[in-house]
């Protein structure tokens, strides 16, 4: 549903664009910067798609027209003065035209360790594309492939794992059988359409 009010108050600067930043509403992942006019958020928000405005070309695009790298929007926001849109969406492919997943992979400094939760977001993110986008020789498309059957069985079967190697002196070989526990839970997750915040959600009330 469209808020006539708030679309009202979008601030074009002197050309009559506004920045749109698109990002993963999956994980989280800020996708791409570009811009739109009037008239491709307003299309973005009737056909569900991100449609924006070619400086360059001086028209309007809409994202993946001919790459087939659509950016489905799952929602549409402004910033509290009204000059920037924010666009989730679930991306098709890579949404950099260089075929990387973001636009945003020249780093210039890491200033501090990435949370570790990002890693699980990064890692969910990965399988949710390989989901969409199969890669020859991938082993999370050959379990999307076999399908819920196989995933389960693969569950299972590190699980089994895990409480042997729990059993066992020493960490190292848990360490391992419990990432591939949680790698297969997250392929399971994402089988099953269950969202990371959603399960983050659900911990939350475990703290007591």
């Amino acid at each position: 549903m469209m808020n006539e009010t708030l679309i009202g108050k979008v601030k074009y600067n002197e050309a009559g664009l506004v920045p749109a930043v698109a990002q993963d509403a999956r994980t989280g992942e800020v996708l791409m910067q570009a811009y739109m006019n009037e008239e491709s958020l307003r299309l973005t928000l009737k056909t569900g798609y991100a449609t924006y405005y070619s400086r360059s070309r001086q028209k309007l695009w809409k994202k993946g027209e001919s790459s087939g790298h659509l950016q489905q929007v799952v929602s549409v926001a402004l910033d509290c003065d009204y000059d920037c849109v924010l666009l989730k969406v679930k991306q098709t492919g890579p949404a950099c035209h260089t075929g990387q997943r973001s636009c945003f992979f020249n780093e210039v400094a890491l200033v501090e360790e990435v949370p570790n939760s990002a890693l699980l977001y990064e890692l969910y993110g990965l399988i949710a594309d390989r989901k969409e986008n199969p890669v020859e020789g991938s082993y999370t498309n050959y379990l999307f492939e076999k399908g819920i059957d196989k995933i389960l069985k693969k569950v299972g079967e590190e699980n089994a794992e895990v409480i042997i190697a729990a059993k066992n002196e020493g960490t190292e070989e848990l360490r391992y059988e419990a990432a591939d526990l949680i790698y297969h839970l997250l392929v399971l997750l994402n089988e099953k359409g269950l969202l990371l915040d959603e399960l983050f959600e659900e911990l939350a009330k475990r703290r007591k």
